[in-house]
């Protein structure tokens, strides 16, 4: 397998409020604190591939506002290869998130110069997609986009991750395209039409999901873990414990770090199981690239 990734999707900029709740209907709340980072789920789970030092490339747009620069040099920064985010005029993507101190996160996100992502894009990616041993992609482009990143992905020979996030209809021959469906327990519900209140709940759902559409599924259940489904296989790994400051970006820390097990040939559930030890880092943190763990920090 060729050892680098392709991620084709969004960058934003993330404003994360540390609050004590959400405020009520009407009243002024005081956040206890500011962070701002480079957030965005392509672009976060590019850098989780690139910390883990794996060759990974970004393809995705920014605006000509203040934040465009920063989320490219941070994102080089981090290791990324820049050379595929084009700037486009208008306003970069963004992230507005409030992070409750039990470690719950409530988010909303501007799409900005995201959805000005075209086809031309990902033509222009062909020759790096045809080097990449995996390409990510998530739900933050336009649907036309990922659809037609899915096929050029497939003729250049990737394994294709969908993140299928936020949750949106896509059409099923798309999802059917996918070699590996990341979903988490919300995004799972959308799909499956169903309630993934427990694990056993999440594997009978994985199961038809991964029947429906003959690919390996994976449900991320926050803090109990995850399900894998894998070749006809389901197994259940147990999240770490750890006393959590923040999850944003903890499921794109997975989604990263699946990716780059996957090009170093490990099997579908021994990745989930790196991937459970990325993630447990990640949370400990604040912010979603800068808490992002390298491969010194998982060994």
């Amino acid at each position: 397998m060729n050892k680098k990734i392709t991620v084709i999707g969004s960058l934003n900029y993330d404003v994360i409020l540390k609050i004590p709740r959400l405020p009520f209907k009407g009243e002024t709340l005081t956040a206890n604190g500011a962070t701002f980072s480079a957030g965005g789920k392509g672009a976060n789970q590019a850098v989780q591939a690139a910390k883990l030092k794996t060759p990974t490339y970004m393809v995705g747009c920014v605006g000509t506002d203040a934040s465009a620069d920063f989320l490219v040099n941070t994102a080089k920064e981090y290791g990324v290869n820049v050379d595929y985010i084009r700037k486009v005029p208008g306003s970069s993507g963004m992230g507005v998130i409030n992070a409750v101190e039990d470690g719950s996160v409530y988010a909303c996100i501007v799409r900005g110069a995201n959805f000005e992502v075209t086809k031309e894009d990902v033509d222009n990616a062909m020759p790096i997609l045809k080097e990449s041993g995996v390409c990510i992609l998530q739900n933050e482009i336009p649907v036309e986009i990922i659809a037609y990143a899915i096929d050029k992905a497939k003729e250049a020979g990737c394994t294709v991750v969908l993140n299928a996030a936020p949750a949106i209809e896509l059409p099923e021959e798309c999802l059917s395209k996918v070699d590996i469906l990341v979903v988490n327990e919300v995004e799972a519900e959308f799909y499956c039409h169903e309630k993934i209140d427990s694990v056993e709940k999440a594997k009978t759902e994985i199961k038809k999901m991964a029947e429906k559409y003959n690919n390996n599924v994976i449900f991320t259940l926050g803090k109990d873990g995850a399900v894998a489904y894998e070749n006809g296989t389901i197994e259940f790994i147990p999240a770490m414990k750890v006393d959590a400051i923040e999850t944003t970006g903890a499921g794109d820390s997975y989604i990263g770090a699946v990716s780059h097990s996957i090009i170093e040939g490990k099997s579908l559930i021994e990745a989930c199981k790196f991937a459970t030890k990325c993630s447990a880092i990640t949370v400990c943190r604040m912010g979603a690239q800068p808490s992002m763990p390298t491969l010194e920090d998982v060994e």
